[in-house]
């Protein structure tokens, strides 16, 4: 497989050994001593070590920095003190390397660099973001697509809850994804991040805000990830499955330009609560989400089985809804993803503050069908 360059919606370069291309290409985009922002976990992986053989290779090693502070669900210190340590070292461009968390958390870095006593809670009121440091976003999971995305997702430090962090400006100069990279993703975390793509291509395709491009890109993410996650799974080093699961990933996130729906209200309170990864809290609702949809607007899910490679063409709406989603249950349980909260660690004595903080979560006000506090702690007791 040779590497391929498109741009959608920036210049992405795609394919095995893709990450060789990244010295040559900073350079072109004014990234003379990057700061690297990961998490401390990828600093022992086969990933981190290719990227600094690159670098050292190209940077004659004291030229790139790192930080590796990024929590699993970044909060505003991770922001705060990357964008001090770039200050500090007199950077000029972050490479964010690692999973949703590090790639959000790199992007935000810089508007910080820019603005260092930015008040996050005031971001909006901010007018000028332009000429912010050049930003370059690898991947190391197929999950969030954060590596073509606008925003960061951040947990304030006012609040204690999620922000959306959104800025045209905060888009990547370029991506890097090397199906190489994510051969060391464990199985389970393979099964996780690729749950969090599936959740973002159906929620955005049902998300009934009008975008027939979006709809499209999202069914197709849908029939890569029926067909390429299953392999990735059983086979960690499948790098064409691997592939596939990169590209539905970063498919995923334009798609839900759109925005998304229920499924991810109730997923954010359960990373800030109850401190779950993302793509497994999507994972744990998913199902649910989509009963919940489908028994107050059937049908909407026929043309999502399809994409799974289901005969749903013919018969009830119901019943095309009831096909699919028994599909994604069996789907998600040959992942060995336990589908119940209680297993995660989420007790009935957390769903005040969870039901509080999802019917505040904007993700569900695009919901195909309008969700209540009631419908929440519902959902969350039938998940439980």
């Amino acid at each position: 497989m040779n590497v391929t360059t498109f741009s959608f919606p920036t210049t992405v370069l795609f394919g095995p050994g893709a990450l060789a291309e990244l010295p040559a290409r900073a350079q072109r985009a004014g990234i003379q001593r990057p700061l690297v922002v990961t998490d401390p976990g990828l600093l022992r992986t086969e990933a981190f070590r290719a990227l600094a053989r690159t670098l050292g290779e190209a940077a004659q090693r004291k030229h790139w920095f790192v930080y590796s502070g990024v929590h699993p669900n970044p909060v505003e210190t991770d922001v705060r003190e990357a964008a001090a340590v770039f200050r500090e070292r007199g950077c000029d461009g972050v490479v964010a390397i690692g999973g949703g968390s590090a790639l959000d958390a790199g992007k935000a870095a810089r508007l910080l660099v820019k603005r260092p006593e930015l008040n996050f809670a005031r971001f909006y009121d901010e007018s000028d973001w332009s000429d912010l440091p050049p930003f370059v976003a690898i991947p190391t999971t197929a999950g969030t697509g954060s590596e073509v995305g606008r925003s960061s997702v951040i947990t304030l430090d006012a609040t204690k809850r999620k922000a959306v962090l959104f800025h045209p400006e905060m888009l990547a100069r370029f991506v890097v994804l090397d199906p190489e990279l994510t051969v060391g993703l464990p199985p389970e975390l393979t099964a996780a991040t690729g749950a969090d793509a599936l959740t973002h291509c159906i929620e955005s395709f049902t998300c009934p805000v009008f975008h027939p491009m979006c709809d499209g890109i999202a069914l197709e993410g849908i029939r890569l990830i029926g067909e390429a996650l299953p392999r990735a799974y059983r086979d960690g080093g499948d790098i064409d499955a691997r592939g596939k699961m990169l590209v539905a990933a970063a498919m995923g996130a334009v798609a839900f330009q759109k925005d998304l729906g229920v499924v991810h209200s109730l997923a954010h309170p359960l990373s800030t609560i109850c401190g779950l990864h993302h793509g497994l809290a999507n994972a744990l609702c998913l199902v649910a989400g989509m009963r919940f949809c489908a028994a107050r607007r059937p049908g909407i899910y026929r043309r999502v089985g399809i994409a799974c490679g289901l005969d749903v063409l013919k018969g009830s709406d119901a019943k095309a809804d009831e096909r699919t989603i028994s599909f994604i249950a069996q789907f998600l349980a040959a992942l060995s993803l336990d589908l119940r909260l209680s297993a995660h660690g989420v007790g009935a004595e957390q769903l005040d503050a969870l039901v509080a903080q999802a019917v505040e979560d904007p993700c569900h006000k695009t919901n195909v069908v309008p969700v209540s506090a009631q419908d929440f702690r519902s959902l969350y007791r039938e998940v439980l």
